[in-house]
């Protein structure tokens, strides 16, 4: 299992099962989608999609929640390009990216209980979070199964 987590090289080699493939595919999809919201949107998605109460912080704490949200919407977006860029060229590493996403996504939770965003209500990135650590720990669980692998 080691080897398929930490391969001593990436190719386009895949022995997992396929479903895995296309559960990463989507997740890559979701997280591409998430960042360019966060860069894009004029507030970063930071009201109109988490319903932080921007309208009552001063202009500059406004601005910068707004920054900051544009920052990890980068930051999603160099994410997304390593995921696409595994996805299509060098599978070996989907393991460890799913390893990876899992250590995001419970880092998230964590940070949020421990340092909670003021929220109008709960924002749908803190359901999202949850889908996205299950889909990945079902994807990294199905990437480790010797199955209907891939090889090209």
């Amino acid at each position: 299992m080691k080897y398929r987590l930490l391969p001593s090289s990436f190719d386009n080699n895949f022995d997992g099962h396929s479903i895995s493939l296309w559960l990463f595919g989507l997740i890559t999809t979701v997280t591409l989608g998430r960042s360019l919201t966060h860069i894009f949107l004029p507030d970063g998605g930071a009201q109109s999609i988490a319903t932080v109460p921007l309208d009552q912080y001063s202009s500059g704490a406004e601005s910068s929640i707004i920054s900051t949200f544009a920052l990890w919407g980068l930051s999603q977006l160099l994410i997304a390009i390593v995921m696409l860029i595994a996805a299509l060229r060098y599978r070996s590493m989907v393991p460890l990216l799913y390893s990876l996403l899992i250590v995001e996504y419970v880092g998230r939770i964590y940070i949020g209980i421990f340092k909670p965003l003021e929220t109008l209500q709960t924002p749908p990135g803190a359901t999202g979070s949850l889908v996205i650590l299950g889909a990945s720990l079902v994807g990294l669980l199905l990437s480790l199964r010797t199955g209907d692998g891939i090889k090209n």
